[in-house]
């Protein structure tokens, strides 16, 4: 069921209906951290190197949500779905990943309310989990550069399993990991590839909307709740038995 207002939570919990849950999985890009300045930056480095035209930044904006790989074809194609010539884009691959390493930690930083949010999430005793389309090469170096990554448990990548969100494989193996059934945990994420893959695994899941879900407005997907921040999403779970 969709809250399409922000204040629907905060109604929530001022009645005292909290959710209760055991853990808490989150996604990176878009929820934890603001990458897209880094992201467009290398996307358009390897554009530059590749003797093609620079795309505005919230033109790559909405082309985040799927992992590097989508955002290269997107970048080359100027569209979403598009597949750019076998050639081209075997040749702009390593050029983005090197741009994207170099880049990695220069303005990308915690959103608002989630350094507060974690802390709150960690005081009341929820394992956390990073659960990212982002390759591990880079989720990792991301994490530690801007100090997020000593909140989690356990991080799963794009590429630590042989499915990635949306499929549900990543939360049901954070889930076998922590030990606990689906319905005992949350997903926070920003775009339709967290509510999707929530659902499949028959979690429950609460969206920010200040991430990228492709341009999309995050009122239209399926989640339990919107909420303003991490923060406030730590307001309204409550650590169950």
């Amino acid at each position: 069921m969709i809250k399409d207002s922000q204040n629907a939570a905060d109604s929530a919990a001022q009645k005292g209906v909290l959710l209760p849950v055991k853990a808490v999985m989150i996604d990176l890009d878009g929820t934890l951290l603001d990458t897209a300045g880094d992201l467009a930056a290398a996307a358009n480095s390897m554009l530059r190197e590749l003797g093609r035209e620079e795309l505005p930044v919230e033109t790559i904006r909405s082309y985040i949500g799927k992992g590097i790989q989508k955002l290269v074809k997107r970048s080359l194609t100027g569209s979403l779905d598009d597949e750019p010539d076998t050639t081209l884009f075997a040749k702009a691959m390593p050029i983005y990943e090197r741009e994207y390493a170099n880049t990695l930690c220069v303005n990308t930083f915690p959103y608002p309310g989630v350094i507060d949010g974690l802390n709150a999430l960690q005081r009341q005793g929820f394992r956390l989990a990073c659960i990212t389309n982002k390759a591990e090469a880079f989720t990792q170096p991301l994490l530690r550069g801007t100090g997020l990554l000593d909140y989690f448990e356990i991080v799963l990548s794009g590429d630590s399993l042989p499915r990635r969100k949306p499929d549900p494989l990543p939360l049901l193996h954070a889930c076998k990991h922590f030990g606990i059934l689906p319905n005992e945990m949350l997903l926070i994420g920003d775009s339709l590839n967290d509510t999707e893959a929530a659902r499949a695994a028959g979690c429950y899941v609460f969206c920010v909307p200040y991430g990228y879900n492709e341009g999309r407005d995050v009122r239209e997907l399926d989640c339990d709740a919107i909420v303003a921040s991490i923060d406030e999403a730590s307001r309204l779970v409550c650590k169950s038995p």
